[in-house]
């Protein structure tokens, strides 16, 4: 049975809320529904090295082209870069 987010209590106590209340509140909701969103995801370990040579390898693709991918790559992996 799903837990009730919305009782009447709280119906309440969001009717009598100002602006910086209610949105308080609805930002405490999100985060507790991104903690449960982010307990179903799973990890997954990409060894970049090995990524980047294997690509390397595709004829045709230069060192220019190779970093443009692996810069796609990693900002959609959101991959931090060591500098």
């Amino acid at each position: 049975m799903e837990k009730e987010l919305l009782n009447r209590n709280l119906y309440r106590q969001i009717k009598s809320m100002d602006k910086n209340e209610l949105s308080r509140t609805l930002n405490n909701i999100y985060e507790m529904g991104k903690e449960d969103a982010m307990k179903g995801i799973e990890a997954v370990d990409i060894d970049m090295d090995k990524l980047r040579s294997q690509i390397g390898e595709i004829k045709g693709i230069g060192e220019t082209r190779l970093n443009l991918i692996m810069e796609i790559i990693s900002e959609h992996l959101n991959v931090n870069k060591e500098e």
